[in-house]
C-alpha cells in the first residue's frame, strides 16, 4: 500500500509539471468547425477522402490524445516554437526535433505527396488541422525564458495555475459554451476578413502571436479572473476564428488546385505511426 502511495504522489508530480501542449479540446474543435464551414467543394471531398467519416473537429484533438503514448515522443517539439523577447522567428534557434513552423509546411507537402501512404495522410491531416490552431495561441509561439507561460504561476478565481492553461482552457472554459456554440458565436468574419486573412502565411502568424504577448502578459498581481477573461476573451475568440478560416485556406488551396489526386482512405487506419 505504501509503494502505491508513493507511486501515485510521483504520477501526480509528473503530471502536474508536465507543460500544457495545446489549446485545450473546445478550442481546438472550434477550428476544425470553423475550418469545415469555410471548404470548398473540391476540399470538402478532399478531406472525406483521407479521413472518411472523421470530421475536422474531431481530427482536430487527436495530436494530444496521442503525447501519453512514448511511440509518438517525437511530436512533442512540434505543437510550439520559443524564442526570447525581441527575437523574430528568423533569428530564433532551431529546435533540433522540429517545431510548429517546420511541421505545419511538412504536413502540407505530405498531404500534396501522391506517394504518401494513406494512413500517413490521415495522420498528417490530423496534426495540420491542430498545428494550424497551435501557431495561433500566442504561447505557442511563447517565450523561451518561461516555457511560453508554463513557468509564470498565477491563480485563476482562485485555484493555482499556470499562464499557458489559462490561455490553453481556462478562458475558453469560462464562456460555458461547447465547441459548437462558440464556432456559431464567432464564425461570421467579413468577406475581407476572409481574403486578408487566407492571403497571409504561417510566419505571419507567428508574428501575429508575438505581438500579442503585451495583452497576454498584463497580468497585474497575477489573481486572474473576471477581468482578465473579459479582457482576452475577443482575442482568444479572434485567434481562434482566423485559425479556423486559415486551416481552410490551406486546405482549398491543396484540394482546389491540380495538385496529385488523394486515395481512397482505407476502412480502418491505425493510429500508431
Amino acid at each position: 500500500m505504501r509503494r502505491l502511495i508513493v507511486w501515485s504522489w510521483q504520477v501526480l508530480a509528473l503530471l502536474a509539471a508536465a507543460p500544457a501542449l495545446a489549446w485545450g479540446p473546445v478550442g481546438h474543435r472550434v477550428v476544425g468547425l470553423v475550418a469545415e464551414h469555410h471548404l470548398s467543394e473540391a476540399a470538402a471531398r478532399g478531406v472525406a477522402a483521407i479521413l472518411g467519416s472523421e470530421s475536422l473537429a474531431r481530427a482536430s484533438t487527436w495530436p494530444d490524445e496521442i503525447r501519453s503514448d512514448p511511440a509518438w515522443d517525437r511530436a512533442k517539439p512540434w505543437h510550439f516554437a520559443s524564442l526570447n523577447p525581441g527575437e523574430s522567428y528568423a533569428m530564433a534557434p532551431r529546435s533540433p526535433g522540429g517545431d510548429v513552423v517546420e511541421a505545419i509546411g511538412r504536413f502540407s507537402k505530405l498531404l500534396q505527396d501522391p506517394k504518401a501512404e494513406a494512413a500517413r495522410k490521415v495522420e498528417a491531416l490530423r496534426f495540420l488541422v491542430h498545428f494550424v490552431g497551435d501557431v495561433h495561441q500566442p504561447l505557442h509561439v511563447g517565450r523561451r525564458d518561461d516555457q511560453g507561460g508554463n513557468s509564470v504561476k498565477v491563480t485563476w478565481f482562485g485555484e493555482s495555475t499556470n499562464l499557458h492553461v489559462v490561455w490553453d482552457e481556462k478562458i475558453i472554459d469560462s464562456e460555458k459554451l461547447s465547441f459548437t456554440e462558440l464556432a456559431d458565436f464567432i464564425d461570421h468574419p467579413t468577406e475581407t476578413e476572409v481574403r486578408t486573412w487566407q492571403s497571409s502565411g504561417v510566419l505571419d502568424w507567428v508574428e501575429e502571436s508575438i505581438a500579442a504577448w503585451p495583452r497576454v502578459y498584463d497580468l497585474g498581481d497575477k489573481k486572474l479572473g473576471y477581468v482578465y477573461a473579459y479582457q482576452c476573451s475577443p482575442l482568444v475568440e479572434r485567434r481562434l476564428l482566423q485559425a479556423g478560416v486559415r486551416l481552410a485556406g490551406l486546405l482549398n488551396a491543396m484540394f482546389d488546385s491540380s495538385a496529385p489526386s488523394i486515395p481512397d482512405r482505407p476502412a480502418a487506419v491505425p493510429d500508431s505511426p
